[in-house]
């Protein structure tokens, strides 16, 4: 059996593209965010395209980096963590609940409950194969009158209607989430989608009332969310990301390895941005001299961001008029030119995101690259939740 025990630590798991990261921190006095340590699994093996493949895989990954992280920060008995998911088949819906008194009544916390409740069994029962990931409170009606928060144990009213944001993909999804956990000591103390946590994480209060959008660059997924006034009006995933970059580079003719490097180092995102043709020489897997000019890099390159973007630039296009700024985020986003290149897509003004403001002064530069954005906006859930629920004592059998 093991033992958890409340902590003053705060453990984010990023469920990527491909693979598993966690980060520890603590909220200091000041609201920010003290960062203590990162691991990430070396192997990518069991999550493809932000969906668990290998459940077995999974649970030993995700048990072995949350304990990699205590070992790092010599912390004992990190068994209780906040998971962030995206994956492929990521998708926003609006629902509401409404409950009509007879008479004027306070409204009991245990009513919202109810109220959530059936908005997950309305979306589930009309859609069998998909799973509610995370519902997100929009606003609320209190007898026609409208408010953001949920409404406290002391307001009355007759009629009461909420609203959500209902984040939704495959029943599988969210099936071999559950079954990963069962396989780990691991308290899994709050799930939440990747697109709201990078919102919380880049976006301003004026952002999200005038209108914002992020797009998030991943290895296997490119995301992009945009939200105005309190709605998630847009989610889509496109199934590709910077590793199919990495692979149109290799069909030049050179391994996947010095793909990489060559889109890290001397990649741009548009032959705009080329100052000069340079030559790269490098050897193949069969001893052979492979010749690549910079113009064939930055073409490889900017022809496969087309193919990824080309439906999401559509997409943002025609809420542009409603939007005051579009962040990009992920590992993609450090792509030398990206954001200039995807400027040229867009009326948007288009910024890199950056958490690097809930970071504290003494957190290392390395902490807030664009990366480490998702399990920033995670600990930033977790922590406003872990005010409202604290962490008990609990037991769980080791599997």
């Amino acid at each position: 059996m093991k033992n958890n025990i409340q902590s003053s630590v705060l453990v984010a798991v990023d469920m990527g593209s491909q693979t598993f990261r966690a980060m520890a921190a603590e909220i200091i006095s000041t609201g920010a965010i003290r960062v203590l340590g990162v691991e990430e699994s070396s192997l990518k093996c069991c999550v493809h395209q932000g969906v668990v493949d290998n459940t077995s895989d999974a649970g030993y990954m995700l048990t072995n980096i949350v304990k990699l992280l205590g070992n790092r920060i010599r912390k004992e008995m990190l068994n209780s963590v906040f998971l962030s998911v995206g994956g492929r088949t990521l998708k926003v819906v609006s629902v509401n609940s409404t409950h009509d008194f007879v008479f004027q009544r306070d409204i009991a916390p245990e009513l919202l409950i109810k109220m959530e409740s059936k908005c997950v069994e309305k979306i589930e029962t009309k859609n069998p194969g998909v799973a509610v990931l995370d519902l997100i409170p929009s606003y609320y009606k209190l007898d026609g009158k409208v408010q953001e928060n949920a409404p406290a144990p002391n307001q009355r009213a007759v009629f009461v209607e909420a609203n959500f944001n209902a984040f939704v993909g495959k029943k599988e999804l969210d099936e071999k989430i559950k079954k990963t956990f069962e396989r780990t000591p691991l308290h899994l103390e709050k799930k939440y989608v990747r697109p709201e946590a990078l919102v919380n994480a880049l976006a301003s209060d004026e952002d999200l009332e005038e209108g914002c959008a992020v797009l998030d660059l991943g290895a296997q997924t490119t995301t992009l969310t945009i939200y105005k006034g309190g709605q998630y009006l847009h989610n889509q995933v496109i199934p590709s990301g910077g590793f199919d970059i990495t692979e149109a580079i290799g069909h030049l003719g050179v391994s996947l390895a010095q793909a990489e490097h060559l889109k890290c180092v001397y990649g741009v995102a548009s032959v705009s941005m080329l100052t000069a043709n340079r030559q790269y020489v490098l050897t193949n897997g069969g001893g052979n001299k492979i010749t690549i000019s910079s113009l064939d890099l930055a073409n490889t390159i900017s022809n496969t961001l087309d193919t990824i973007l080309s439906p999401l630039m559509e997409a943002l296009n025609k809420e542009a008029h409603r939007l005051k700024v579009l962040y990009v985020t992920g590992g993609g986003a450090m792509l030398q030119g990206v954001v200039d290149y995807i400027q040229t897509k867009t009326s948007v003004q288009v910024m890199y995101g950056s958490h690097a403001a809930w970071l504290s002064s003494d957190t290392p530069d390395q902490y807030c690259m664009p990366c480490y954005t998702s399990l920033v906006g995670t600990l930033l859930l977790g922590a406003k939740y872990r005010e409202t629920h604290p962490l008990n004592h609990y037991s769980k059998d080791k599997r």
